[in-house]
């Protein structure tokens, strides 16, 4: 059985790295988007700011996965 020379399997783990890292991000946003719209069919009147409030943690979580991705 042959074994991956050093560069390949550098690559190979960066490559699962960047899947898992994607991988979170997608569940964490849509954990968010969830949330926020159960939080809106509970309480309509509040759409704006629980709006507000989904969209800086998306952009949070995304920033994250992306400083995550080239560090």
């Amino acid at each position: 059985m042959e074994t991956l020379n050093p560069e390949t399997a550098k690559m190979l783990t960066k490559a699962i790295g960047a899947g898992l890292i994607v991988i979170g991000a997608g569940l964490g946003i849509g954990k968010i988007g969830g949330s926020a719209m159960d939080a809106i069919a509970r309480q309509p009147e509040a759409t704006a700011k629980i709006q507000t409030a989904m969209i800086i943690a998306a952009a949070l979580i995304e920033g994250i996965g992306f400083a995550a991705l080239f560090a």
